[in-house]
């Protein structure tokens, strides 16, 4: 137990996260900066819902100008958010949306954690949040991460009530107050005081706003002036809050730069009062830890005698102070990164592969130099000893020597909150150590020591893949730990029409030599799937095979899962392979289950040749394709200048009307190919921005009205139209077994020219009408729908794929 209770510590006070990056290198002028935190103790936990919630301003300030320990807090990681960039969704969105995060805290310097709860998409209160998460799950996540932070100060973004705007957003501010009072109370979650202790912030505050035409802010409310400029960074914190906050490109948050006074204003929860200064009676210098006198008087003259010029001066007088603050409370770790910094030291150990078999031996290039100037007065040694190489660093030398690391305790590569299957409100993670992390504890590392004179510092970095781009230069990626065999299928749905059997293709993928094993799938009862088993060898590591089966639905069964078990040595293995590669984040590798849901369905079609014109990213396009239309991406000049006649329907992805700037010249093509007798489906837009105002041939807005309830009962406002009956007979069933959502950003004020086909409505709510709204114009159809078509055809939803077809298929002839 002594050991686990070790372990456990190591994992939560170190910095131990992954980092797609060289070691961190400081400039002169950010080593200063690092220096004067020295002097400053004390933290402030920022809490709110979701990645962009938070006011990357206030944390800028917080980290930079009053340099205490700051955290932000975000309950779920956005997997139920839109994309803007990609066709990510649920949760590949949050995994982006998470190192979109990690990157914009590298820039305001906060640290980031997050709870178990899953982003399940709009929520109307914080009682329906609370309900899907667990709230008891969810505020012992909270409460954990405020045991270990130890915050002094709790500032949540939003109010505990319907100003907030959304159930996540009240429900994050519920649960930070209701936490401040239980991480205090030993009787709270007391499985978590083996590794923690109670603990009391002395207030908490709401940071109130004004945006979105809601102002919360008033003149009698605390103030805080954050639009300090930092001369040593040569930037404003509010510029430095929009190069932070442009990090969510999925979410379009680029952010222009504030530059002079900002204020901030802050209105009390609970806890300690507070009459001028949110920060009033909390000491944030060493005076708090007894004992610190001697520690303070080193580091004021290391302040003052600190040469930007030449900042190994300071090793000495750090060394020093590291060994007279040892054991006591202090920023260990930053002292240590500090010292290295002013003596030029950085290290690496770097994988000759991007990825490797578990169990294979990692081949690394370990490096190392010290910029200090010849003369330097004390000898500089490391050892790394995972790997086993040593070696003098002498005065800018650089020193690389050729080892290997064994990968057979490794994991295989994987975000620890997706390792589990999980249900819609929360992740599984069983260990305690890790709830709360951003990401991974660090898998195979670089366990460097450092000896400069008598003092060791310890420094553990994660092992690296790098290369040169041509284009970009020198690039990080994480190395992988692979299972030896990847069977990754080509969609993560399969519909089949009726009993016809269907085709279901794989892509395996070797990570080591000579790779040979069995292939077995699994089908639902009933079903057939041939072949039974398959035999394959894949010969060179990195390549790639196609297997494939055929599978036939029988019987009463009308959907299940196809899984695959790889059987490699004796093992069983069951991932595929997703890769997420965007420039402004690292690499993203995981390993989902080999699986694919199969659902059988009574499809009809009227019509197969769709144009497509992307928007901001959906796999509509993809999953219609899958049924058997012939689907073509519709470049500007064929939209302009092509035939558009020989299309059967037109179809728009979501958002193009927000994101693309040629709409209006592509517009009125796509009306005078209506009026001559197509057929265009336009998927969902946000009320703001468009690029245009009319999107379709008569007038209508867009509204901000959504139902969240997946389940909610929709009526069929006009049951005999053809759009409800051609080709597919639409009934109250095609509406079971949605995900999410039913739709969002319905339209409003419709023209009567335009015939509202369903009604549906959230619990408690009023009827809404502006789902789906069909005009006919011209010789041809014009379909405007808010439905969530983008979430519940990649899921496989059977009615969702009939309603689908009915409104390509335009009318009857």
């Amino acid at each position: 137990m002594r050991l686990n209770i070790y372990l456990f510590f190591m994992i939560a006070t170190c910095p131990l996260f992954v980092k797609a990056q060289s070691m961190q290198q400081l400039n002169a002028a950010e080593i200063k900066q690092g220096l004067q935190a020295l002097n400053v103790t004390g933290s402030v936990l920022y809490i709110a819902a979701h990645p962009d919630d938070e006011n990357t301003r206030l944390l800028t300030y917080l980290a930079k100008e009053k340099k205490v320990r700051t955290g932000y807090l975000s309950l779920t990681r956005g997997d139920g958010g839109q994309n803007l960039i990609g066709n990510e969704q649920a949760e590949l969105l949050g995994l982006i949306r998470t190192q979109e995060l990690l990157a914009a805290r590298r820039m305001d310097g906060a640290e980031q954690f997050f709870t178990r709860a899953n982003d399940f998409g709009f929520s109307k209160n914080s009682e329906e949040s609370f309900k899907i998460w667990g709230k008891a799950k969810i505020l012992a996540d909270v409460v954990w991460v405020i045991r270990k932070f130890q915050p002094d100060l709790i500032i949540t973004r939003f109010p505990e009530d319907s100003r907030a705007g959304h159930g996540h957003h009240s429900g994050s501010a519920i649960l930070a107050h209701e936490a401040f009072a239980a991480a205090a109370d030993p009787k709270q979650f007391p499985e978590q005081l083996a590794f923690v202790k109670p603990w009391q912030a002395k207030r908490i505050f709401w940071n109130t706003f004004n945006f979105g035409g809601n102002n919360t802010t008033s003149d009698d409310q605390l103030k805080v002036d954050v639009g300090s400029y930092n001369a040593l960074l040569g930037k404003s914190y509010g510029e430095i809050a929009a190069e932070s906050r442009s990090n969510h490109r999925s979410q379009g948050f680029g952010s222009s730069r504030q530059r002079g006074s900002g204020l901030e204003f802050f209105t009390p929860v609970a806890g300690d009062a507070a009459q001028k200064d949110i920060f009033e009676g909390i000491d944030f210098t060493l005076n708090r830890n007894p004992g610190s006198a001697a520690a303070q008087q080193l580091l004021d003259d290391i302040n003052a005698t600190y040469d930007v010029a030449d900042p190994s001066k300071s090793v000495i007088k750090l060394l020093k102070l590291k060994a007279l603050v040892k054991g006591k409370p202090f920023k260990q770790a930053q002292l240590d990164d500090l010292i290295l910094a002013c003596a030029g030291i950085w290290l690496e150990s770097a994988a000759e592969n991007s990825a490797y078999a578990i169990g294979d031996d990692v081949s690394v290039r370990v490096q190392g130099i010290a910029r200090v100037k010849e003369g330097f007065a004390l000898p500089i040694s490391v050892i790394e000893s995972n790997s086993g190489a040593s070696f003098a660093l002498k005065p800018n030398q650089f020193v690389s020597q050729d080892k290997k690391i064994s990968s057979v305790n490794a994991r295989i590569t994987q975000p620890y909150w997706l390792e589990k299957e999980h249900g819609i409100g929360a992740y599984v993670v069983d260990s305690l150590s890790k709830i709360g992390l951003a990401e991974n504890p660090v898998g195979l590392s670089g366990l460097f020591e450092v000896k400069i004179g008598d003092e060791v510092i310890e420094k553990q970095l994660p092992v690296v893949y790098k290369y040169t781009d041509q284009v970009r230069g020198e690039i990080y990626q994480p190395l992988v730990i692979a299972p030896p065999v990847t069977a990754t299928p080509g969609d993560r749905s399969f519909i089949f029409n009726g009993n016809e059997p269907k085709k279901i293709s794989l892509m395996l993928k070797a990570f080591k030599d000579n790779a040979s094993g069995v292939l077995e799938p699994k089908v639902p009862a009933g079903w057939k799937v041939v072949p039974a088993k398959m035999d394959f060898t894949i010969a060179g590591k990195g390549e790639e095979q196609r297997a494939d089966f055929t599978v036939t639905p029988a019987g009463g069964v009308s959907e299940g899962v196809f899984s695959l078990n790889v059987v490699v040595g004796g093992k069983n293995y069951h991932q595929g392979l997703h890769v997420i590669n965007y420039e402004h984040i690292p690499v993203q590798t995981l390993f989902p289950l080999t699986q694919a849901k199969m659902s059988r369905i009574d499809l009809k079609f009227a019509g197969k040749r769709i144009g497509y014109i992307a928007g901001a990213g959906d796999m509509v396009a993809e999953s219609m394709k899958q049924v058997g239309y012939n689907v073509e991406n519709l470049s500007v000049n064929q939209l302009i200048n092509g035939d558009l006649s020989i299309y059967d329907a037109i179809l728009t992805g979501v958002r193009l009307y927000n994101v693309d700037e040629q709409m209006r010249i592509i517009q009125p093509r796509l009306m005078k190919y209506v009026e001559e007798g197509g057929t265009l489906l336009v998927q969902y837009n946000v009320n703001s921005p468009l690029r245009i105002n009319n999107l379709g041939p008569f007038p209508f807005g867009l509204s901000r009205d959504r139902v969240t309830e997946e389940d909610a009962k929709v009526t069929l406002l006009s049951p005999d139209h053809p759009a409800l009956n051609y080709p597919n007979k639409i009934t109250n069933k095609d509406f079971e077994g949605w995900v999410q959502e039913r739709g969002l950003y319905f339209v409003a004020n419709m023209d009567q020219k335009y015939t509202p086909l369903l009604s549906m409505n959230d619990s408690g709510e009023s009827a809404k009408n502006g789902s789906l709204i069909v005009a006919e114009y011209g010789k041809g159809r014009y379909v405007y729908t808010g439905i969530s078509f983008f979430r519940q055809l990649p899921a496989g939803v059977p009615g969702a794929y009939r309603l689908f077809v009915n409104l390509l298929s335009g009318k009857k002839n």
